[in-house]
């Protein structure tokens, strides 16, 4: 990771963190950036959020890239998937997003993607922060080099389009709830869902600016889950603020996590022939459930660090079809780059219309393990990690444990925390376990 920008972009607070001067810098580089390779103006496509700051930061973007010779492509309200989608399809140099995702509405982010619809590669990354700290000089443009802004709703509807055609069947009579988050996912879920003959019902699709993840959407879902049940819907589908990632909740009101997502669709391609490699792509903080699960179910997983970043990298390395994160951030690598809340929402309905089963029964062989999580201040995550006392009490645990649950102790990649898990038979177990670590830790002094 850089200086500024992180595994899912520049994120900050608006104007405090990440201000406009930082949003005109990289605009300013990428439009000279990709200008210079091609030899000719470069062609940029734009999408954001509805956080009241994503139009500063869009004009800003927008100012950079046409100073530079560019020309930016608005789509204006959009999702991330959308953004990374045309990038793809209609032949962009890049793509830039304007949104924190589920942060919010005083944080923003600028997310950037490659001409494939896929993360930015690290070395151009860190070339853009040369520019932003003032180490490299660029010209601008003049006379009929200076770029302009064309309005590009229409890829946002050859998205939509896109979307409807991926489904094999029809929603009709399917009573579907979406909470829209008051984000990006607004203006797109509900007509996918109506294309397609669902009853649906939407909650937290009037942004304000100000309203984006506030008490609603995938990290508030238990309005989703009364919802789903007042209204005797089969199914309800929660996103985040740019609907990169999607939860469930059931016909009968339970939480359909990332990784019952995983397992669900997981058993689905296998039955058909079409688990690559019968593997499925986790991250470590994917319930040990899971592993259980996939083990009875007879399909192999990997396992790589947290962020829907490494899930794609291992899955370009490998040709695996399928993965993600707890959270929700699924890729399906044969349809898209990038995670999809929308696009996840609507295999899930493909699994249950063609095994007419509900989502309950879907999930019913995941029997998810108590976690207890608990975060410790250290002076250094290095040492506290590292530690001989500390490593003795995790392999102890680990020991005990067996093949009856798992611990899993790491370093935050942004605060001074070490994050200590168990999952175990009960919550009283992964307390007493998660506790002895902690307690170890204290006692040779490494709390901050």
């Amino acid at each position: 990771m850089g200086k500024y920008f992180g595994t899912d972009g520049f994120r900050g607070e608006a104007n405090k963190n990440l201000n406009y001067e930082h949003a005109i810098k990289i605009g300013r580089f990428l439009g000279w950036y990709y200008g210079a390779n091609k030899g000719k103006k470069a062609k940029i496509v734009i999408g954001k959020d509805t956080r009241r700051s994503s139009y500063m930061f869009e004009y800003a973007l927008c100012t950079g890239l046409m100073a530079s010779g560019a020309d930016a492509y608005i789509m204006h309200v959009t999702t991330t998937p959308s953004v990374s989608y045309i990038a793809r399809v209609d032949d962009f140099d890049c793509g830039i997003m304007i949104s924190a995702s589920h942060n919010p509405y005083y944080d923003n982010g600028i997310k950037l993607l490659n001409e494939n619809g896929e993360k930015m590669d690290e070395e151009t990354i860190l070339k853009i922060e040369d520019y932003i700290d003032g180490k490299l000089e660029i010209p601008v443009a003049q006379r009929d080099e200076i770029g302009r802004t064309v309005d590009y709703v229409a890829g946002r509807n050859r998205y939509i389009g896109y979307l409807i055609s991926m489904s094999k069947y029809s929603f009709k009579d399917k009573k579907v709830g979406l909470d829209c988050a008051n984000g990006a996912s607004w203006s797109i879920a509900r007509g996918v869902f109506d294309a397609l003959g669902a009853k649906t019902y939407v909650i937290n699709d009037a942004p304000d600016g100000y309203n984006i993840n506030t008490d609603c959407g995938s990290t508030h879902i238990e309005h989703l889950q009364k919802f789903v049940v007042d209204n005797g819907l089969d199914i309800g589908f929660a996103y985040d603020g740019d609907a990169d990632r999607c939860l469930c909740v059931d016909e009968k009101g339970n939480i359909v996590t990332g990784d019952h997502i995983l397992y669900v669709y997981g058993c689905y391609m296998k039955e058909r022939g079409k688990l690559l490699n019968n593997k499925v792509v986790t991250t470590v903080m994917s319930n040990f459930g899971l592993y259980k699960a996939f083990d009875a179910a007879g399909i192999e997983y990997d396992k790589t660090s947290v962020g829907d970043k490494y899930v794609y990298e291992n899955m370009v390395k490998t040709g695996n079809r399928i993965g993600g994160e707890q959270s929700g951030h699924i890729i399906f690598s044969k349809y898209a780059t990038t995670g999809d809340g929308i696009l996840t929402s609507l295999k899930m309905m493909e699994v249950m219309l063609a095994k007419n089963k509900p989502m309950s029964e879907l999930t019913a062989p995941f029997v998810v393990y108590p976690q207890v999580l608990k975060n410790v201040r250290v002076k250094s995550k290095p040492e506290a990690q590292n530690d001989p006392d500390v490593q003795a009490a995790v392999k102890k645990v680990a020991d005990e444990l067996g093949d009856q649950g798992r611990i899993l102790v790491r370093e935050s990649g942004t605060e001074p925390v070490i994050r200590v898990m168990v999952e175990a038979g009960s919550e009283e177990l992964c307390e007493k376990y998660v506790d002895g670590v902690i307690d170890v830790i204290k006692a040779k002094g490494h709390l901050e």
